[in-house]
């Protein structure tokens, strides 16, 4: 009797071939790939600064920025700017989604609510928290409040639109089956709509919490003594660009640290999602 020869399947065929659409990158490939960029970025950046090719007065080199962030932390206690721009990227942030979720998911529950608040609520989505700086400067001054507060209407409505179309998403089977059982209105919302969204509410969050960063840049632009959004105003005036890109660089960083962080969180409350 001759074997019958094996014919490769489809996913063996797929994985011979890194490059196949929405074909998967394990974890090392995925980790050199994202770093393999950045080192190619620094490498253009030198090579165009060091090596003469743009003036350091618009664009500093590698080495200069290194030079002047030491400094920064050195001589001019950068490390309390930066302190102060991460407590009101979080308290900003936390003021707009105690505020949002609950609204969000009363809006996804509950049809006449979402009529309601819906169109204000998208209204004031499209509207920019920058144009509303003048106004709360008049309102709360120049303090702390007033930076808080632009955070806050950055973020609050774009969290309660998303939590609400996450909520009002749910699946009706689930939901019928929950009345078959006996539950009411409040029980649907408790048992069905919040567990089967809270994968989905929370990744908003994460991704809401990266907008709030560009937000407090903005706030600490204006009328502001300290932050990293004050302190690259500062060397905007002096010409350091040096510093200027330092400061862009530990946003980024920071932005990057409290995202993977909230992923993490994630995938540990809620390992059964496929989020």
């Amino acid at each position: 009797m001759h074997a019958t020869p094996k014919v490769p399947s489809l996913l063996s065929r797929q994985t011979r071939r890194p490059m196949a659409p929405l074909e998967a990158v394990g974890p090392r490939a995925r980790w050199l790939l994202g770093v393999g960029f950045f080192i190619l970025f620094v490498l253009l950046w030198a090579a165009f600064t060091l090596g003469g090719f743009v003036s350091p007065t618009f664009l500093a080199s590698p080495v200069t920025m290194v030079r002047e962030g030491w400094l920064l932390f050195t001589e001019f206690n950068f490390i309390h700017d930066i302190g102060m721009t991460v407590w009101r990227v979080v308290g900003g942030f936390v003021l707009a989604s105690i505020i949002a979720v609950p609204l969000g998911i009363a809006m996804g529950a509950y049809k006449p609510v979402e009529a309601f608040f819906e169109p204000f609520v998208s209204f004031c989505r499209y509207l920019p928290a920058s144009a509303f700086i003048p106004l709360l400067i008049l309102w709360a001054g120049i303090g702390e409040t007033q930076k808080l507060l632009v955070i806050f209407i950055g973020s609050v409505f774009q969290i309660t639109l998303m939590i609400a179309f996450i909520v009002g998403g749910a699946r009706r089977d689930l939901v019928e089956a929950a009345y078959t059982l006996g539950a009411n209105s409040s029980g649907i919302v408790r048992r069905v709509l919040i567990p089967g969204a809270a994968p989905g509410i929370a990744e908003t969050l994460r991704l809401v919490l990266g907008w709030a960063w560009t937000y407090v840049i903005v706030a600490e632009l204006i009328g502001s003594s300290s932050g990293i959004g004050h302190m690259i105003t500062d060397s905007q005036a002096l010409l350091n660009t040096g510093q200027i890109i330092f400061g862009i660089i530990v946003i980024g960083i920071i932005g990057l640290i409290s995202d993977f962080a909230f992923k993490a969180l994630n995938r540990r409350l809620f390992a059964w999602s496929t989020l």
